[in-house]
């Protein structure tokens, strides 16, 4: 078990970040030239306790020698370019995977697009809209809801994978899916990314049956399951916590590197281990892959704003957006596609100036 993590921190972006860059003043994130740190953060955990030390990245060579060494072969995982290995998606830039629920009971948009001819306009529409990547789920996973059968799942969602890739060849298509059989008969429809919420533990032959295959996967974190993720969740640490998850996974699950990492926002959190994620979420960084985040209508908006809150809540999912762009999060899962991406792309543009 980790002892020692490291979070990059203290960001500069555009112009500044350019100079510093330059001048070897601060270190690129993810080998990004407009996108700079000259910080890090040190957790320490010991037992049930946990401090952290802010540094300057100078200073490393200060530190004692067993946290040195770990320190330093983390920032040489935080400064690394991320490989692009999904279709036509960039990972030095911001991408957006529409979301895409044939569901009846999803908690936000449970029915609206279960016909073939609503699904596949809102497939067209997201694209045009500026999503690199359509997410595709038959099962809804909102807490309290219930496991639903293979072939109910499959029933579903099988017309829209069977002709997605004859219209949108070069689009990445994702399925949002925790049954091994599933996915399986996706990749039979050029399926490039699978997205199981139960980071591949709810079907325990998943990862066998994908083993020949190549295909990428999100590695996402849930505690419990959909029924009872919300059942007063806890953690030691909720940041320590996951990241030794995905640390430990990844050791011992995968063999390629083709991985993106999703802490889980909502599954199987509080409000405060929701904000401390999204707070802290550059020490995921130091994993070495990229990082996607679904905000998107989530109830944690609703617990924040109060009698502010809205039926889309688009307000507080871009708010959470833009500010995980600026710590260098590269995937946003969202259903409101067009707004996000007017919103990453204004702030951007202020951003990089």
């Amino acid at each position: 078990m980790r002892k020692y993590y490291t979070r990059a921190c203290n960001f500069y972006h555009g112009r500044v970040a350019r100079i510093l860059l330059q001048s070897k003043k601060a270190l690129p994130l993810n080998g990004k030239k407009d996108l700079a740190f000259d910080k890090i953060e040190i957790f320490t955990r010991e037992k049930n306790r946990v401090k952290s030390d802010l540094i300057h990245f100078k200073n490393i060579n200060k530190l004692k020698k067993n946290i040195k060494k770990i320190v330093k072969k983390d920032i040489k995982k935080i400064i690394l370019k991320r490989k692009n290995f999904l279709k036509n998606v960039n990972f030095s830039e911001p991408s957006i995977m529409g979301i895409l629920n044939l569901t009846p009971d999803s908690f936000s948009d449970g029915g609206k697009f279960n016909s073939k001819s609503r699904a596949l306009k809102q497939i067209s529409n997201m694209i045009e809209s500026g999503a690199t990547i359509i997410d595709v789920g038959g099962e809804s996973t909102r807490p309290g809801s219930k496991t639903i059968s293979s072939k109910n799942e499959w029933k579903r969602i099988q017309n829209v994978l069977k002709n997605f890739k004859k219209k949108y060849k070069s689009v990445c298509l994702s399925v949002d899916t925790r049954k091994s059989d599933i996915m399986v008969k996706s990749l039979k429809h050029g399926v490039d990314l699978i997205n199981d919420v139960s980071g591949f533990n709810y079907d325990r032959f998943s990862l066998l049956k994908l083993k020949n295959s190549k295909v990428s996967k999100v590695l996402h974190h849930m505690q419990g399951t959909p029924n009872t993720m919300q059942n007063n969740p806890q953690y030691k640490n909720v940041l320590l916590d996951i990241y030794d998850f995905f640390e430990n996974s990844i050791k011992q699950k995968f063999k390629n590197n083709k991985i993106i990492v999703d802490p889980g926002i909502g599954f199987g959190k509080t409000l405060k281990h929701n904000l401390t994620l999204i707070s802290k979420i550059s020490l995921f960084h130091s994993l070495g892959f990229p990082i996607l985040i679904g905000t998107s209508r989530k109830r944690f908006i609703n617990q924040i704003s109060g009698e502010y809150d809205s039926k889309d809540r688009t307000g507080g999912t871009l708010a959470s957006v833009l500010f995980l762009l600026s710590q260098g999060v590269q995937i946003f899962r969202v259903h409101n596609v067009k707004e996000v991406k007017q919103g990453i792309m204004v702030f951007e543009k202020i951003l990089l100036n």
